[in-house]
């Protein structure tokens, strides 16, 4: 009976110490809920008032193959086509309109092809050179283990494409993401790190391969040798960088001040159409942990999510999506690099998908075009709003400065006299009768001399346009 008592008793406490974790965790997820994504409603009744205006992000979905890439890569063409064409501007590229970007696995590589500074400070690639980039390696059949990555140093693709340059030698904000397996844990290569020590300064290639590496581990070293990652895939740690891209800019309002809730920001999430694991087990894992980001994150744009936030996704179903059909493209199998290039084209005309909670997912109303055309027209949007407050804040300037500059003295001489002009004859005459006046004045202190002669008289000027 006292053993079944104090077995009792045990489990009793043991229910209570349960309820008290239970409570413990719902609090801190609670917490995390109303402060993070869910509801920051708070957060935006705190913050001071500010001008108008979003913060324009970019992510890519991708894996360790060039062809997880291909889909996005066909995107952003598009994209930068439009952009283009509603700027006005043939030169404008990608991040003329976006102010970070984030990426994983060959999403990771095309961001740091698209936003790595060239000369005079402008972008090193368009997106047609990021999606020929893809090509090249799909071309070359990669094979799952090797992904992208065959050997690193300057020596490799990304060493030639991108060369010295770091995570400080870009345009805007770049975020990539992999797994070091020193730390177990999830390490992002941020260009705010980068800015603040060399410690967390990596040469671009080496991002790129550290983000793409598949089974075997990439190892790379800081510029200043001081930190080392032994690496493997960005899709490992976060396939779907969308939350960390949008974590980063609400928590650094020393580069996005204007960020203070996710309304002031725009949201273009694309992803990689179907993944390209070994088996069907990889392959919904990895579509599973991006369906579950795109869903959290939906839910925290809400009600503005139809303008705010995008995510274009092919069904990657045999059967179509309403509209194009056809799987993700894929490097083996014997399809060539056009004919993936065809694919993602094909996916973009397809129906978009949405991820619903607790649903799976739903095909939406619009294709993954028509979603590309409605952000386009956002961002550029945005992009005339910055220009038109940019130049209202120049003309402002100018104007104190031209009211700091104080004005030349200006020295006004009094007019002389107005004279009647008087006929020659009588010019003359009183000439004459002043000499003769002035004679007889000083005939008392000199003794007289002879009048002056009278002044010839001169025959008037007369233009010679009057007589011609």
């Amino acid at each position: 009976m006292e053993a079944a008592a104090d077995l009792a008793a045990g489990a009793e406490e043991g229910a209570k110490g349960d309820d008290a974790a239970g409570r413990l965790t719902y609090e801190i997820f609670s917490h995390l809920e109303a402060k993070f994504l869910f509801g920051r409603a708070d957060v935006a009744a705190a913050a001071p008032p500010r001008a108008p205006g979003k913060v324009c992000v970019l992510s890519i979905d991708g894996g360790a193959r060039a062809s997880d890439g291909l889909l996005a890569g066909a995107a952003l063409v598009r994209l930068e086509a439009a952009l283009r064409r509603r700027a006005g501007s043939p030169a404008a590229r990608l991040p003329d309109f976006f102010d970070v970007a984030a990426g994983s696995g060959a999403g990771g590589v095309l961001a740091a092809l698209l936003f790595a500074r060239g000369p005079r400070g402008r972008p090193l690639y368009a997106a047609e050179d990021a999606l020929a980039f893809l090509l090249r390696r799909v071309r070359r059949g990669r094979s799952w283990p090797a992904g992208l990555v065959r050997r690193g140093g300057a020596g490799s693709a990304f060493g030639r494409a991108l060369g010295e340059l770091t995570l400080r030698d870009t345009v805007r904000p770049v975020l990539v993401p992999c797994y070091d397996l020193g730390t177990r844990a999830p390490f992002l290569f941020s260009h705010a790190d980068a800015a603040e020590s060399p410690a967390h300064d990596f040469r671009l290639r080496d991002v790129c391969a550290a983000t793409c590496a598949g089974a075997a581990a990439v190892e790379v070293v800081s510029v200043d040798g001081g930190t080392r990652i032994r690496a493997v895939g960005g899709g490992t740690a976060l396939g779907n960088p969308t939350a960390a891209a949008i974590t980063h800019v609400l928590n650094n309002r020393r580069e996005f001040p204007a960020a203070a809730t996710v309304d002031d920001l725009l949201v273009m999430s694309i992803g990689t159409g179907e993944a390209a694991g070994r088996g069907e087990v990889a392959r919904i894992a990895a579509e599973g942990v991006s369906d579950m980001v795109d869903q959290a994150v939906a839910m925290a744009f809400g009600h503005s999510r139809t303008t705010n936030y995008i995510r274009i996704q092919g069904t990657g179903s045999r059967r179509g999506g309403g509209g194009g059909g056809g799987r993700a493209p894929r490097a083996c199998g014997g399809e060539t690099g056009e004919q993936a290039v065809w694919k993602a084209e094909a996916m973009l005309l397809q129906r978009s998908v949405e991820s619903v909670l607790f649903q799976g997912r739903k095909v939406a109303g619009e294709t993954n075009a028509e979603k590309l055309e409605r952000f386009a027209r956002e961002l550029a949007k945005e992009h005339a709003r910055r220009k038109h407050h940019q130049q209202q804040h120049q003309a402002v300037e100018q104007a104190s400065t031209d009211d700091d500059v104080l004005p030349p003295a200006v020295v006004v001489t009094p007019a002389a006299p107005k004279q009647t002009p008087t006929p020659p004859h009588k010019a003359i005459t009183a000439s004459s009768s002043s000499s003769a006046a002035s004679a007889a004045g000083s005939t008392e202190a000199a003794a007289p001399s002879e009048a002056p002669p009278p002044p010839r008289r001169r025959r008037p000027r007369i233009a010679k346009s009057v007589l011609d």
